[in-house]
């Protein structure tokens, strides 16, 4: 598990780009105050969703307008191709948890 911040960090309908390090990049995604956890690249031409618009559960990739369900990672706009990878949190304490083996 990996501390990744205080839940107060993420207003609601916002994102927060955690890095990983070797290019693993993560975004947590605030969903009417329930948070998800994503790949943070758009499966179609590897861009940043961080870039993007989280409008409920869609995330907009900014490049070519893919969008993703970021509760399920499942691509529901084309062009995005396939599913994001998504991620267990755990919220203890009003901190966020990362679980990347899950």
């Amino acid at each position: 598990m990996i501390d990744i911040g205080s839940i107060n960090e993420i207003p609601l309908g916002k994102t927060k780009r955690i890095e990983l390090g070797q290019g693993q990049r993560v975004l947590i995604c605030n969903v009417n105050g329930e948070l998800f956890a994503v790949d943070d690249r758009c499966t179609h031409e590897d861009s940043s969703l961080y870039l993007g618009c989280l409008k409920g559960e869609i995330i907009h990739c900014s490049l070519h307008g893919g969008q993703f369900n970021v509760k399920t990672g499942a691509a529901v706009a084309e062009p995005a191709e396939g599913k994001l990878k998504t991620y267990r949190l755990l919220l203890q304490d009003q901190r966020i948890y990362l679980d990347l083996e899950a």
